[in-house]
């Protein structure tokens, strides 16, 4: 749309050059004007000023100012035409897609704010979009903004560490705060900011230093994700540990829904009647052909490949591994 209107607004303005040039040349070499004396007569011409010729005009130059002022009244009108359309639509367009934005916002529960759209703000956000989770983009450059409007990403305009932001992108209703920042500064900064607004939002940061780590988690922050360290232990690991490393690469646990091995399954989608019951009288592998390889407990203790005699308790969470027509089973026979 913007490409669109540009285009026109150059045509005029090309329109309006050529206008001029034809005037200013046609006085020197036609009426033997002096170069100011042509173009401050162009340009009178041109606006329709109304002052007077700079002297009096022979029928043929009357002629050619005539033709001067009528082309110039056409190109003037419609350069003047181009320029507001442009300036009207660009501010309304622009204001009425931001209002939509912040409805869409403001009817959301539950979702996950995502701060920072670069390399790995980016790549949450697709990760969220196959898993089908609502979310929302805080992003402080515009022209990112504008070059990925066509994704259809709820953006916020604005700087994450502000709180007027923040509650823009509904932070009162939302489950999750990924801080994505490329400083982690910036992100000690947000994770303070959202902790102290909502005590029970869960936090998850990006932190490039080390040292970053511990501040963040003091400042509130639940998880502490350092990309560059889980790059480098993945290649070492490819080196060591090659065929292993390569098996759990094929485990995928998003995308397309005829692609997902792994799944987590929530008590209150296993045990519907709010019963705690063992692993063994679930008999999963039996109802939908996955296994079951770990447990998180209400106390966010983790069990790899938990006892069959291990009983499910109120919050926790049981972890399965299947082909992706299992996994698509587990999910029709417990709803997740």
């Amino acid at each position: 749309m913007n490409g669109f209107f540009r285009s026109r607004i150059l045509r005029a303005l090309l329109l309006l050059l050529i206008v001029f040039f034809v005037g200013v040349l046609g006085f020197v070499f036609m009426y033997d004007f002096t170069w100011i004396d042509a173009i401050y007569m162009t340009i009178i011409t041109i606006t329709t000023v109304g002052f007077g010729e700079v002297h009096p005009l022979s029928p043929s130059e009357k002629i050619f100012t005539s033709v001067l002022i009528v082309s110039s009244i056409f190109i003037v009108g419609y350069a003047i035409k181009e320029v507001s359309e442009y300036m009207l639509s660009k501010n309304n367009i622009g204001n009425l897609r931001k209002k939509k934005v912040q409805n869409k916002i403001n009817n959301l529960q539950k979702h996950i704010i995502v701060c920072g759209y670069g390399r790995n703000g980016k790549q949450a956000a697709q990760k969220l979009h196959a898993y089908n989770r609502p979310y929302v983009v805080v992003e402080k450059d515009e022209e990112v903004i504008e070059k990925s409007s066509h994704e259809k990403v709820l953006f916020v305009h604005g700087n994450a560490d502000e709180d007027e932001t923040l509650y823009k992108a509904g932070i009162e209703r939302a489950s999750t705060l990924i801080c994505a920042l490329p400083s982690d500064a910036d992100n000690l900064f947000v994770v303070l900011s959202a902790r102290q607004i909502k005590g029970d939002l869960q936090i998850i940061s990006r932190a490039a230093e080390e040292t970053s780590y511990k501040k963040l988690k003091l400042a509130g922050a639940d998880n502490v994700i350092m990309p560059d360290r889980i790059g480098g232990d993945h290649m070492a690991s490819l080196v060591v540990v090659p065929d292993l490393v390569e098996f759990l690469d094929n485990l995928t646990v998003s995308g397309e829904q005829d692609s997902i091995n792994v799944e987590q399954v929530a008590f209150e989608n296993i045990c519907v009647d709010g019963h705690e019951m063992a692993i063994t009288d679930l008999d999963l592998r039996k109802k939908t052909g996955c296994s079951i390889i770990g447990y998180k407990g209400p106390d966010g203790e983790y069990i790899v490949n938990p006892e069959p005699a291990t009983v499910i308790k109120k919050g926790s969470k049981l972890i399965v591994i299947g082909r992706p027509n299992q996994i698509e089973s587990l999910k029709e026979h417990y709803n997740v």
